[in-house]
């Protein structure tokens, strides 16, 4: 198994269940179910490499504390 197997299974169990997500609520996901958690880079690389996920847009918003913030929207493939 990869180094993140165990991660892009847990992924696609998220989006199964949840349809589309975001990459902040799948970090905040993925950091809640495993002690070890994940980074937002290495939630990014897996999203976007592995072609089971689908990029579907990107939306933009402002955090609380007054940041510009872009965030991709995810889901399964329809392969």
């Amino acid at each position: 198994m990869s180094r993140t197997g165990r991660l892009r299974n847990e992924i696609v169990v998220f989006l199964g269940e949840n349809g589309e997500s975001n990459t902040s609520q799948i970090l905040d996901h993925v950091n809640s179910r495993f002690r070890w958690g994940a980074t937002m880079n290495q939630i990014g690389n897996v999203l976007a490499r592995d072609s089971r996920f689908q990029k579907l847009g990107v939306t933009e918003g402002v955090t609380m504390a007054g940041f510009r913030e872009r965030v991709c929207i995810w889901a399964l493939s329809a392969n």
